[in-house]
């Protein structure tokens, strides 16, 4: 599915996890092609789970390993979504989460691109259709270091609060740092929410903002950069539990915006 605006172009795959499978800004790809491609929506968690088990009161739940000992990156990336209304620039999804998630739920998300093709917002909402339990949400995109023009490697700048001490399970241990310098595979704590700039100079800047007070920046293959907004740290079901209740769904937005610098 193809939504337009101005000089921008986004493809959503509903039937692959509801992803960003491109996004074409001036006929240039912004986002990573291949296997590993586009943006994916993480829901009901977000990274790794320790040992893909967390708690809900005093109930232990198992959820599906599928990264070393840990679940990662939700249950949704892979699942077919279905389409509730779309017009040429917007588009609303949703898919119901169903075994091995515990309890019946609903994950939504509106993709809208600016009606002058300068920005891209993506909202995730996550209901309960029944029992109260916690969640959270968030976006995995792969931006091209490159742009393939010629030009030079994207750079990010951004200032967190903190970063969240990776152990060596790759898990915050719950200690919070200084910010340290990169390569990064690491979730950094924004307060005031995030925002974070990646610029492909002389080529073009696109910014990732949102009201979200986590962001993961995962920085170490050749090909690609990520920056994740989310509603909690790796492991968050655990350490950062947010309930989702019948009156009070987890919802969270996502925007890109971006300006040209040729």
């Amino acid at each position: 599915m193809r939504l337009r605006a101005g000089d921008a172009e986004v493809t959503v795959e509903p039937k692959h996890g509801c992803r960003i499978a491109s996004l074409r800004i001036g006929g240039t790809e912004v986002l990573r092609q291949g296997e590993r491609y586009g943006s994916f929506v993480m829901v009901p968690w977000c990274g790794r789970t320790r040992g893909g088990r967390f708690r809900n009161g005093g109930e232990l739940h198992q959820l599906p390993v599928n990264a070393g000992e840990h679940a990662i990156h939700g249950l949704v990336r892979g699942r077919p979504w279905r389409t509730a209304c779309r017009d040429e620039r917007s588009a609303a999804f949703y898919h119901d989460l169903t075994d091995p998630w515990p309890w019946p739920s609903r994950v939504t998300q509106v993709v809208e691109l600016a009606e002058d093709g300068s920005g891209l917002t993506l909202t995730l909402g996550v209901e309960t259709i029944g029992n109260s339990f916690p969640a959270q949400a968030g976006w995995h995109p792969w931006f091209l270091r490159n742009l393939g023009r010629g030009g030079q490697d994207v750079t990010l700048d951004f200032a967190p609060a903190w970063q969240e001490e990776r152990g060596e399970d790759h898990l915050p241990t719950g200690r919070r740092v200084e910010p340290r310098p990169g390569p990064w595979d690491d979730c950094f704590g924004m307060p005031d929410g995030v925002d974070v700039t990646l610029t492909w100079p002389g080529e073009l800047e696109l910014k990732v903002a949102s009201r979200a007070e986590w962001v993961v920046i995962y920085d170490q293959q050749d090909e690609a950069v990520c920056v994740e907004p989310q509603t909690g740290p790796p492991n968050g079901l655990n350490t950062h539990p947010r309930l989702v209740t019948p009156i009070d769904p987890l919802e969270v937005t996502t925007v890109w915006t971006w300006r040209s610098l040729v």
